[in-house]
């Protein structure tokens, strides 16, 4: 019953990331706008990841079984993409690198604040 209940908060986010979506006077992706309300409620301790773990665990260990769709519909189209495959898979590998690169960059950023918070606390104690 336990991890019903979280997956229904994680559904219940999904679904106010939705409305908030189709309000905005601008397209935005629903997800994220999801992804951002999950932050800031993890943020505000309004919920713990502790919380959340088991489904989280479960969804994660259930994500190869949420591609087969994908993988099956563009095997179903191979022959319409066949002509274009070598530009997509050159587009993979480089926004995968630049992904990377990204994601690097903000990690440091966020250890580099983390550390200034935890110097100006030391200062200011």
């Amino acid at each position: 019953m336990k991890i019903l209940w979280q997956i229904g908060v994680i559904v219940g986010i999904c679904f106010a990331g939705e409305g908030i979506s189709l309000i905005m006077p601008i397209p935005f992706p629903s997800g994220v706008i999801g992804m951002i309300i999950l932050f800031l409620m993890l943020l505000f301790k309004r919920i713990q990841s502790r919380d959340l773990k088991e489904s989280t665990d479960f969804l994660t260990d259930s994500m190869k079984f949420l591609f087969i769709p994908a993988g099956v519909g563009v095997m179903q189209i191979f022959d319409d993409i066949r002509n274009s495959f070598l530009p997509m898979v050159f587009i993979c590998i480089v926004t995968t690198v630049i992904t990377f690169a990204a994601t690097a960059a903000a990690v440091n950023g966020a250890i580099k604040f983390q550390q200034w918070l935890a110097a100006r606390r030391r200062k200011s104690a």
